[in-house]
């Protein structure tokens, strides 16, 4: 078969469409919606964005070419992803599922402030898949959307992305297409400066990940699909939820065009409804779904990675938290650790004993280690659960899975706590314009939203370029939410950290700032990918 290419696919499915939007699906319709049974990516039946309105900026527009040219894209970094299903080692445990060839995580990609990305994505998956690169600031028409920015990576097929890095920093990879990065379809993008003022011996990338696919049966549409019944006993259809394992719709079309965006048919398993766990870092609920695994680099913590190095070398970790529905505490035993950036940016030095690292964040942090043999735990907040890696730099046993070092209960940093290096500082301004969510919904009727509507992406919020925008985050739910803004990194505060995620914990508003200096049209969104599944998401479009 012919295989298209980005130019291709993205010519056929904007140019099209005119400004590159997707025909509206009511409010009304989505509100109370099974949304296992709905695909987000293709609206409009085709898996290619349909028209819409006019007055806002397309995502492959002269203005987001404009704004492309001044990053001024310099060499090549070439790269070849696939998609594909794989049989995975955790350690000890195989598990069936979908990855970027055949580890877990995905092959680290690594380039250099100032290149372009040139990333062709073949997907050998059975389903439609894409590719969103988190926390980058890059044109619009590469961040991965289906429906919104591009069109679905349909089975056979690939994509070419190809963008400047504008910005050094810790980022990640992953599909924007359903659930599927709660699958193994994920991997670290580290983007080196040349002029990189901080001084260390070695570098260690640290991915964490909540667990479910192919354990007994489960698959993250399985665990979609059992929670968007809802918690109180029924679905929306009245069908009784008592006991009933989280399951696929026997015999329905889950990809392409109907149904959960990337979900595969006919898998079963047990009930992965999380219950009753609380933590009083995250306001009270801790999460909705029970992943069996909790894995560092891929790895259970009965058989840990195992990082090497002297005594005395001077370390920098970057965190990642690649979860679905986790918030990681992570401290490492016997160490302090001096916290140097979080998302990408870098922030006056801190130091701290432990952090808490929700969905879709990073910290970049430096260590000077001691002799002997270290135990890196990241404890699953609230879930009774932890992940382990281990730092040996001498002799000595390695530490069991369930050890849970001092340094857990002792100081522990939150961003807010965070002050932005001057190099980074968003100049203080009031806002022009200010864009109110007030985040709702619960488990009970899975009706997670934005300002009590589920997710319409012919709906958008509208900023101008060159204005200074203030996103006010009012959590009037029950449980924490990792808010996440594509394409931007706004400040927390005054001289607060830069970010592009950051925790809003429940009856609290978080008011952030960023400057709308990258045109196009831009997801917000909760990190928790069953929640943002849900309906808690929307666009930010810049009028044309």
């Amino acid at each position: 078969m012919r295989t298209p290419t980005r130019r291709t696919v993205l010519g056929a499915a904007l140019a099209a469409a005119g400004t590159g939007l997707l025909a509206a699906c009511s409010s009304d319709s989505m509100k109370g919606m099974d949304h296992s049974s709905m695909n987000h990516s293709s609206m409009n039946g085709t898996g290619t964005p349909a028209a819409a309105p006019a007055g806002f900026v397309a995502p492959n527009g002269p203005e987001v070419a404009a704004a492309e040219a001044e990053r001024k894209p310099g060499p090549e970094r070439k790269v070849a992803l696939t998609a594909t299903e794989a049989t995975l080692d955790l350690g000890g445990r195989t598990v069936r599922s979908w990855a970027y060839g055949d580890r877990l995580p995905g092959q680290e990609v690594r380039a250099t402030l100032g290149d372009t990305l040139a990333v062709t994505l073949a997907n050998h998956l059975p389903r439609s898949t894409s590719l969103h690169w988190h926390g980058l600031a890059l044109r619009n028409d590469m961040d991965g959307v289906p429906g919104v920015t591009q069109a679905d990576v349909k089975p056979g097929a690939s994509f070419d992305y190809r963008f400047a890095l504008a910005h050094p920093g810790t980022y990640w990879f992953h599909p924007h297409s359903g659930v599927q990065q709660d699958r193994g379809l994920y991997a670290p993008l580290i983007v080196e400066d040349p002029k990189e003022p901080l001084r260390y011996d070695k570098e260690w990338v640290v991915v964490l990940d909540d667990w479910v696919d192919g354990v007994d049966g489960s698959t993250p549409d399985a665990v979609l699909a059992e929670l968007a019944k809802g918690m109180g006993g029924t679905d929306h259809s009245g069908h009784d939820m008592s006991g009933t394992p989280g399951m696929d719709m026997p015999g329905m079309d889950m990809g392409g065009t109907g149904g959960t965006r990337g979900a595969p048919t006919g898998s079963t398993g047990p009930s992965r409804m999380l219950m009753g766990a609380r933590s009083p870092l995250l306001g009270g609920d801790a999460g909705d779904v029970a992943h069996p695994f909790h894995l560092v680099n891929g790895r259970l913590a009965s058989a840990p990675e195992t990082f090497t190095a002297e005594p005395g070398d001077r370390i920098r970790i970057r965190l990642i938290n690649a979860g679905g529905d986790t918030a990681y505490r992570v401290a490492l035993g016997g160490h302090d650790l001096t916290v140097t950036h979080t998302d990408g940016f870098p922030v006056e030095p801190a130091t701290t004993q432990a952090l808490l690292l929700g969905m879709g964040e990073r910290y970049d942090v430096l260590v000077t280690a001691k002799d002997g043999v270290f135990p890196l735990t990241a404890l699953a907040e609230g879930k009774n659960a932890a992940a382990l890696a281990v730092l040996r730099t001498g002799g000595g046993t390695a530490p069991d899975a369930g050890t849970r070092p001092a340094e857990m209960d002792g100081r522990l940093l939150t961003a807010a706590q965070l002050k932005a290096d001057a190099s980074v500082r968003l100049p203080a301004k009031a806002p022009d314009r200010t864009v109110k969510l007030e985040l709702t919904g619960g488990m009970a009727k899975a009706d997670w939203a934005f300002n009590g509507r589920g997710y319409d992406p012919s709906q958008r919020y509208p900023v101008a370029a060159g204005e200074r925008v203030r996103l006010e985050f009012r959590n009037s739910t029950g449980m924490w939410h990792p808010v996440h803004l594509h394409g931007h990194a706004f400040a927390l505060g005054g001289d607060g950290p830069r970010k592009d995620t950051a925790i809003v914990l429940p009856g609290t508003t978080l008011a952030v700032d960023f400057d709308a200096d990258n045109p196009g049209l831009w997801m917000v969104h909760c990190h928790n990918v069953y929640h943002s599944e849900a309906g808690m998401m929307t666009v930010l479009g810049y009028q044309s």
